[in-house]
């Protein structure tokens, strides 16, 4: 297969960034394609400098790669710049690696951290000459297929997709891989991969279900159409990590990227059980790395890559049960070298001191981020994050005594049951820290930064079922709560705040909780000149409403219906036939609970409340290091991983 450089290189000194494109990355792999019996194209949907780092590709794209008769080459999406000069020199859209155009290869896989990415990938197929509806695509294209947290509702995107994989991917791309060695869509035809696909846990191939709608707009049923496809597609789930130690040798990126650090996560899951949260509901059981599995890939990474810095991530890090013995044995191994250690993620409720100084003891101190969430303590029971602002003030002064000078705090605002009063806490808990941090300090010049989100209800979380706030709502709050920082100006002029308007949150609630319908949303934006949403300074607000209104409302529903409406208890969700492991009673329940303002233990160290993710198999549940509940899967989900 030729590649495509000779037409992009005369391109590249007319855009910003070229050096994003040319690809060539330290552990980066170029195959010969005439040996690969099936070949990959992996694509993150956003630039290069967000793309590069994401784990979950840099996984995917090794563990192919280790496959003799597998290729595996990546692609990131292509600034406006360059969009229009491939489009003026009919440039197709590339892989970095042999610069190999993307219709060529078997699959495209597609990996979705954020629903704003959509319109990113309508640009790609086009740029690519893929058909942008799957309905349209012929044998000669390549099978497009989304993964990633985004795809526990793919439903906007069905008409776009080939199929999408619930759930962790290492052993099901390997699946899909083995079923393509037996025939890919140019051998055997489409209609028989597709069913092929159908046949594997985990994989959801959507034109393979009807759906309809009763006259109110609701859904009426979404039920398969052939034989070959379950009622419910269920996720896949890899049991042991240490027996998937990827990536071995991390990418280094060409170009400047978000996050510049050798990554190894620690483990995988949540059951903290906050309810705004995604990743924690649909990333369980809790499924730790061992201690020696963390420092093999330490070494063998650090030693690969040349990196500096060591990222120890999940969702809460401090949450791994032997965290002090990791952080001590890692910072006792690189004592007096240059390499250094992080925690992006870390609880209030599982920080101390002596953690703190395990990590920065080969380093400069730098600030420290903790997420509170929500200003007031009853905010913070409805939506289960079970922090006090005593916890906070006694963790914060303990480290301002230490030698730490700035802190950031992450909040929401916009969340269910939420008033303004809710939000001005947020001052109240801000002011508090400064004067804590002068107090154990003895400085004036601690700080404090507050990040502030907008809250998008979704799919598979309690709040699947809860109002979205309106923007103008969420911007009222904010504009009130920067006044109130002021009011104290002494300790105002310590604290920095950052917040997003309530527009893209807005939209992004549409694409997490819509149905098929909103696909045509999706393509009237993308024709509009819709890319990189997920950018302030490329979002369009009213190019989403002006095709809400156009594509909606003629089907009876709404921008509104699909974001600020509650739903009801009997309503069917978009994602009803799609299975992340929750009962979706246990979900409903949790909701009432955070209704009523009631917290729920993290059933890691309490007995199991039942909410579906465990199967029953007749084993007792083991207890593994510093009380550490393992849950034994049954061997179904072994081999479905």
């Amino acid at each position: 297969m030729e590649s495509v450089f000779s037409a992009l290189e005369p391109l590249l000194p007319r855009v910003a960034k070229p050096v994003q494109y040319i690809g060539g990355e330290l552990n980066s792999t170029t195959k010969d394609w005439g040996e690969a019996a099936v070949r990959w194209a992996l694509m993150y949907p956003d630039a290069y400098e967000v793309g590069l780092p994401n784990q979950g590709l840099m996984i995917l794209y090794e563990l192919l790669n280790e496959q003799p008769d597998v290729l595996a080459e990546r692609a990131y999406a292509v600034w406006p710049d360059l969009e229009a000069l491939m489009r003026e020199h009919r440039v197709p859209h590339f892989t970095v690696e042999a610069h190999r155009p993307l219709d060529a290869f078997d699959v495209l896989g597609v990996s979705f951290a954020t629903e704003l990415c959509y319109t990113n990938l309508l640009t790609a197929l086009d740029l690519a000459g893929i058909p942008l509806r799957a309905a349209d695509r012929g044998d000669e294209h390549p099978l497009v297929v989304a993964g990633g947290h985004a795809v526990f509702n793919p439903e906007p995107i069905a008409d776009f997709i080939d199929a999408a994989v619930l759930g962790d991917g290492e052993q099901a791309v390997l699946d899909i891989t083995d079923m393509l060695r037996r025939g890919t869509q140019r051998t055997v035809g489409r209609a028989e991969v597709l069913t092929r696909l159908a046949d594997i846990d985990g994989v959801y191939v959507p034109a393979f279900y009807n759906v309809s709608y009763r006259p109110d707009g609701h859904i009426e049923s979404i039920v398969p159409n052939t034989s070959v496809a379950p009622e419910r597609v269920t996720k896949r789930t890899t049991v042991d990590l240490d027996e998937w130690p990827y990536p071995k040798r991390p990418l280094v990126p060409m170009a400047e990227t978000v996050h510049e650090r050798m990554s190894v996560e620690i483990f995988r899951g949540c059951t903290r059980g906050c309810r705004f949260c995604q990743a924690g509901m649909i990333t369980r059981p809790v499924r730790e790395r061992s201690l020696a599995g963390i420092g093999e890939m330490v070494e063998r990474g650090l030693e690969a890559s040349g990196f500096t810095e060591v990222g120890l991530l999940s969702l809460s890090s401090a949450d791994h049960s032997e965290i002090a013995e990791i952080t001590k044995g890692l910072a006792d191994r690189y004592e007096g070298t240059h390499t250094t250690l992080s925690l992006p993620s870390t609880r209030v409720d599982a920080f101390n001191i002596d953690l703190a100084n395990e990590i920065s003891r080969n380093g400069r101190r730098s600030g420290l981020t903790f997420a509170p969430e929500g200003g007031s303590e009853r905010i913070r029971r409805v939506i289960n994050k079970m922090v006090s602002e005593e916890d906070l003030i006694r963790t914060v002064s303990a480290a301002f005594a230490h030698g730490w000078r700035q802190v950031k705090l992450y909040f929401m605002c916009g969340l269910p049951t939420e008033t303004d009063e809710d939000v001005l806490a947020i001052a109240g808990v801000a002011h508090r820290v400064i004067k804590a941090g002068r107090a154990a300090s003895g400085r004036n010049d601690v700080r404090c930064t507050i990040s502030i989100g907008g809250f998008v209800p979704k799919p598979h979380t309690p709040f699947q079922w809860a109002a979205q706030c309106d923007p103008d709502t969420v911007d009222d709050r904010l504009r009130k709560l920067r006044a109130a920082i002021n009011t104290d100006r002494r300790l105002g002029r310590n604290i920095g705040m950052r917040y997003h308007d309530g527009k893209p949150a807005l939209i992004e609630g549409l694409l997490s909780r819509g149905d098929r319908r909103v696909g045509r949303v999706i393509e009237r934006v993308w024709r509009a000149g819709g890319r990189f949403d997920g950018w302030s300074e490329h979002f369009d607000y009213q190019h989403w409403t002006d095709a809400a209104a156009a594509e909606l409302e003629p089907l009876g529903v709404s921008l509104a219906w699909f974001t600020t409406r509650a739903r009801l208890k009997d309503e069917v969700l978009p994602w009803r036939h799609l299975d992340s492991g929750l009962d979706p009673d246990w979900l409903w329940d949790d909701w009432q609970d955070a209704l009523a303002a009631r917290e729920q233990d993290d059933c890691r160290w309490t007995p199991c409340f039942d909410c579906g993710v465990c199967p029953s198999t007749g084993t007792d549940i083991q207890v593994g290091p510093s009380g550490t509940v393992l849950i034994p899967l049954t061997p179904v989900s072994v081999a479905g991983d």
